[in-house]
């Protein structure tokens, strides 16, 4: 049963988020995957650790050449006690151990002809130029995928031959459309109208579609791909449906994403006729430069049997010198391309190239390891046909001094305080903190916590949280390094105090993680796979979460709940009482009773629906009720021999059986004996329809001594007995595929959806919806991380211009990378106002030893920076407001200023609290004016303005 087994040959808990990027086919073709990783230094580590945590079948390390002292730089898994080893042979035991289900080998020999049949894949990096075109030329021709990975310094190189002909099943990251039907003409062409919540103009003219769950024109389901044409009126024209049956109701068009062929070069071939990934012609002249630069740092290498010395300019000179002797490069016809030497940025490459950088073998490994990836599953487009990437930003600033090797000699660092850090670096002091950073611990993370930081580097799930710690930053005035991904995209972004604007969460990333769907759409009118799984997600907490709860506080507490929620609590219970009159007491009980829900969910509660709204029900304005986005739903035959109706009872007993803490079964075979011998039950239909909140608000109102008195002898069904156990569908759960949870959205979700005639979702798309799970990769994980280490790296270096740092978008499925600079942050300023101010400042005003009253605060302000305030704020509470009357005023005005909050709050500052955050509203402020925030500062520091100033500015930037 595919719907109740898991594959044996792949662990979809262990993979579940990746699952979200790659479909199951794909994931299996990597698990069966052989791949060939020669070089293991900083960027062959990065690989290995990508390709083993993402489950290749089997990665084989080749590295002959003895650790070093330099390797330990950039190269995470080799420690002191490995050096003199092969790097590959002391790489082996921690490479396999970020992966038991993949087998981690080691080459010894070289790489020849009769090795390389044995792989899928062979990737060199830190090769020379010799050996890969050796490899190269022998992969080319045995019609093996070959890639070449290189990072110079600031610098990386990433080369990529799949072959002349190689075939990409699917192109692209999106999800295949796919529509609800509303009608189906029988025609040539026949013409198929979407639902009216549908939107036709993502498909597009010669899109490739097929069909499913249509009733009545059946001879769609499942056919070969077709052709359409989307029209102006938003239907589409799919062929000849004349000869079809006529069509009912249902069904879902989809599209048939097509495939692609690519054509690669071999490396001797593509050295000279280079096809670079750029989106700019810019980018375009300057890849083509550096990779002049790379092959004259070849010749260099091969001249002098070692790498330019850093920073020194003999040889940077020299390097310069053999790129400008080199054959120019060809277009694509064979043409010259007449392009002017870069040599200053040649120059730069050079001094800098002996360097290895872990956040440059972190970028490079990731889309080198995404690359391989490509070529296993044949899903997304490879590369064409070379990648440069270069962060030579990271280095100083003209006119400043050029670091000596002295000046990079390791530094003594802090004892080590984490356990898994410790092993990759055992001078990195961490401090792990366990509480969340919210509003709910800012007395943890308070004024003291910030003034020991320099900075923060978030990574964060939601827009809410990014926009909460970036508020902390912008108050502490601290750097921040935000970064995120989703699946194959991902972004790295730096916000610097007075330098560049600060964060802010988009607003449509807001709305959308607080958006809710209405109640009666979940219940009665749902129109899209969303919909169900929310709904099901929801069935799960009433009936194995809050009905236990509510029992439990019942007896505890010994109170009646009918007071308050009475008919949503009879409700509820008489759900969970179901077709049985007492407590479970055994398995077969549990099977009885989620029959039972089975024909009240999705048989007899679609009746009672119908009942009172007839399919052919008409509105008074003539239209039919069942029309739009409110699809008229069809009551299931329940049939133990489907596997989405026995999913739905195995799982819904055994939550059952655990709420009650009774032992459940995973045997699938005698459940559908039991089913087989069990008459179905017909459960009692006394809950009533709402499909819309007036309905259930009427019904609270009639609720009588008659429904107190069933409510209180429902509850004494689960009185004398132990506590029932509040079942949590908690994020944790979702990665625990054995206890159920799971397996019952699934399977309601789907029935749901059968119900309403939705496309149904798959198990992982279920988890992805209910758990609001982010999909990712360890590859862009990894190539977002080196990202924000080279940003780190301008901010520990000191003070830099806007011009320095970088914001960063990539986006590995479709070969997308950019960067550009941040925006400065927006000045304002009022007409009557002689001082401007952005986002980053704010008005510093001592609180004074005795404390100032309001009054004086008020004065201050007007004094030194010339604002008359109409309106004082702490937080949400109203300490001032010129339009109160004058008595109101006079009580205010003469309370010190913490007084006044404590009045007006009900709290005290904190201890150890340095400031109060105030915000103003001023008069002549315009409706886009943002008044910095006023700090009142409880201890004593020096004013915002020195005696004696004469420009009434807010302080310059700390």
């Amino acid at each position: 049963m595919a719907v109740l087994e898991t594959s044996k040959s792949l662990d979809e808990e262990l993979y579940s988020r990746q699952l979200c990027v790659l479909d199951l086919p794909a994931m299996q073709r990597i698990r069966r995957a052989k791949v060939l990783l020669s070089g293991l230094q900083g960027l062959g580590a990065e690989v290995a650790k990508n390709l083993v945590l993402m489950g290749v079948g089997s990665l084989t390390l080749h590295d002959p050449h003895p650790t070093c002292w330099s390797d330990l730089a950039a190269q995470f898994f080799l420690s002191e006690k490995d050096l003199e080893r092969s790097r590959a042979e002391a790489s082996q035991e921690p490479v396999a151990k970020l992966n038991g289900a993949v087998q981690v080998c080691v080459h010894t020999g070289d790489l020849t002809e009769e090795l390389l049949p044995d792989f899928q894949v062979v990737v060199l990096t830190a090769s020379k130029l010799e050996e890969q075109l050796r490899v190269g030329a022998l992969c080319h021709k045995l019609r093996i995928c070959f890639l070449v990975a290189d990072t110079r310094g600031l610098v990386g190189q990433l080369f990529s031959d799949f072959g002349e002909d190689f075939t990409v099943q699917d192109p692209t990251e999106a999800e295949p459309l796919t529509a609800a039907i509303q009608h189906i003409s029988q025609g040539s062409p026949g013409i198929l109208t979407l639902r009216k919540e549908a939107d036709a103009r993502y498909f597009h003219d010669g899109d490739l579609v097929t069909f499913s769950g249509i009733e009545g024109m059946v001879e769609l389901n499942g056919c070969d791909p077709r052709p359409i044409r989307v029209q102006e009126d938003g239907t589409l024209e799919i062929g000849n449906t004349a000869i079809f049956s006529r069509y009912l109701r249902g069904g879902a068009v989809t599209e048939v994403k097509k495939s692609e062929t690519v054509s690669h070069k071999p490396l001797d071939v593509a050295l000279l006729h280079p096809r670079v990934v750029a989106q700019s012609p810019q980018e375009a002249d300057r890849a083509r430069c550096l990779h002049q630069a790379f092959r004259a740092l070849h010749q260099f290498e091969h001249l002098n049997g070692r790498l330019p010395q850093p920073w020194d300019p003999d040889d940077a000179e020299m390097v310069v010198g053999l790129a400008r002797s080199l054959e120019p490069l060809k277009g694509t016809e064979g043409e010259p391309l007449e392009e002017l030497l870069d040599e200053a940025l040649v120059q730069t490459v050079a001094l800098s190239s002996a360097g290895g950088l872990s956040p440059m073998a972190a970028m490079l490994g990731a889309v080198a390891a995404q690359e391989v990836l490509k070529a296993i599953s044949r899903k997304f487009m490879p590369l064409d046909q070379w990648l440069y990437f270069d962060a030579l930003d990271c280095l100083p600033e003209d006119g400043k001094p050029l670091p000596t090797p002295e000046d990079c000699a390791p530094r003594p660092k802090a004892e080590v305080a984490a356990e898994a850090t410790h092993r990759l670096n055992s001078d990195l002091q961490v401090t792990p903190l366990t509480y969340a950073l919210d509003p709910t611990t800012e007395h943890i993370y308070e004024d003291n916590f910030f003034s020991r930081v320099d900075g923060v580097a978030a990574a964060l799930d939601s827009f809410q949280a990014r926009h909460y710690v970036a508020a902390r930053c912008t108050h502490y005035l601290k750097p921040l390094l935000e970064a995120g991904t989703q699946g194959t995209s991902g972004h790295a972004s730096v916000f610097v105090p007075h330098v560049t604007e600060a964060y802010r969460a988009p607003a449509s990333g807001l709305a959308s993680e607080d958006a809710t769907y209405p109640v009666c759409t979940l219940r009665h009118f749902p129109s899209t796979v969303e919909h169900t799984v929310q709904w099901a997600r929801d069935e799960f907490e009433g009936l194995f979460c809050l009905s236990a709860e509510t029992i439990n506080r019942h007896h505890q507490e010994l109170t009646s709940l009918a007071e308050t929620d009475g008919p949503q609590v009879l409700t509820l219970l008489e759900e969970v009482l179901g077709v049985l009159r007492e407590r479970p007491r055994t398995w077969q009980d549990c099977v009885v009773w989620a029959l039972g829900h089975w024909q009240r969910r999705f048989h007899y509660g679609i009746m009672q629906l119908l009942s009172r709204f007839p399919p052919d029900k008409v509105l008074e304005d003539g239209t039919l009720f069942w029309s739009g986005p409110k699809q008229c739903p069809e009551p299931l035959e329940f049939d133990a021999s489907q596997d989405t109706h026995l999913l739905y009872v195995l799982a819904a007993a055994n939550l059952y059986a655990r709420m009650h803490g009774l032992p459940g079964s995973r045997d699938q075979t005698a459940l559908r004996e039991l089913l087989k011998m069990l008459p179905l039950p017909v459960p009692p239909l006394s809950a009533a329809s709402f499909p819309n909140d007036l309905d259930l608000a009427g019904a609270s109102a009639e609720f009588g001594p008659e429904q107190l008195k069933k409510l209180h002898q429902v509850l004494e069904v689960w009185s004398g007995s132990p506590p029932l156990e509040p079942l949590k569908f908690e994020k944790a759960s979702q990665d625990n595929d054995s206890n159920f949870h799971v397996d019952f959205v699934v399977a309601a979700a789907s029935l749901r959806a059968q119900n309403y005639g939705i496309p149904p979702a798959n198990r992982t798309q279920s988890k992805r919806i209910v758990g609001q799970i982010i999909p990712a990769i360890a590859t862009t994980t990894a190539a977002v991380a080196g990202l924000v280490g080279l940003e780190l790296y301008k901010l520990v270096g000191g003070p830099r211009p806007l011009s320095a740092f970088r914001h960063s978008y990539l986006h590995l499925a479709e070969n997308r990378f950019s960067s550009w600079v941040p925006c400065a942050p927006a000045i304002q300023k009022l007409h009557y106002l002689t001082w401007t101010w952005t986002c980053w400042n704010r008005l510093k005003v001592p609180a004074g030893q005795p404390e100032k009253t309001l009054e004086l605060l008020l004065a201050h302000l007007h004094e030194q920076f010339g604002l008359r305030v109409m309106m004082l704020l702490h937080g949400r509470a109203l300490l001032y407001s010129a339009r109160w009357s004058p008595n109101k005023q006079a009580q205010h005005l003469a309370l010190r200023v913490t007084e006044l909050v404590q009045r007006v709050t009900g709290r005290m500052p904190k201890p150890g609290q340095r400031v109060l955050v105030l915000e103003l509203s001023c008069e002549g402020e315009e409706e886009d004016t943002t008044f910095p925030p006023l700090h009142y500062e409880l201890c004593d520091k020096t004013a915002a303005l020195s005696p004696g100033s004469t420009e009434p500015c807010i302080p310059s930037p700390q």
